[in-house]
Order: C-alpha cells, then structure tokens, then sequence
C-alpha cells in the first residue's frame, strides 16, 4: 500500500506537469489524464468498493444478531445448571 504523503505528492507532482508547461494541454486531454492518475493511485491503495463494503457490513449486523442469540442462549443454559442457591 502506498502512503498517503507518497500518494499525494505523486499527484501534486502529476498535476502540477499536467497543468505547466509550454503548451497547456486541452481540457478534455487535462481530464482524461488526471482521471487515469486518480485511477492508478486509488489502484495501489487497499480499498473496497461500495457495494462490497455494504454487503459486509449486511453479514457482520446478521453475525453479531447471531452472537447475541448465542450468548443469551448459554446464559440460559447456565442459570439451568447453577440455580441461584437460597440461603
């Protein structure tokens, strides 16, 4: 995974090239290169797209439910087992 200090003056560097020079390219080429910038450094990070994110966060709320039941189950399990002794 790339920095986030290197990813950014990877771009600030970039942009500043797209950007100077002798001849500033056209507006359309400007965007077509620094989307393709954008695409290769989001490449090198470890992220997730929306979609997955969402379908995870689906699968962790189903577990945790689970867990719950679980626990509330062995907790009954245990008040079986250990009644409260009367003194």
């Amino acid at each position: 995974m790339l920095p986030p200090k290197a990813l950014l003056d990877t771009l600030a560097s970039t942009a500043s090239r797209l950007f100077s020079g002798d001849s500033p390219l056209p507006r359309a080429e400007v965007e077509a290169q620094f989307k393709a910038l954008l695409q290769s450094a989001f490449g090198k990070l470890d992220l997730v797209s929306r979609d997955e994110f969402d379908s995870q966060m689906v699968v962790l709320a189903r577990t945790r439910a689970r867990l719950e039941a679980l626990e509330a189950k062995v907790a009954e399990l245990e008040a079986k087992l250990n009644p409260p002794s009367a003194d």
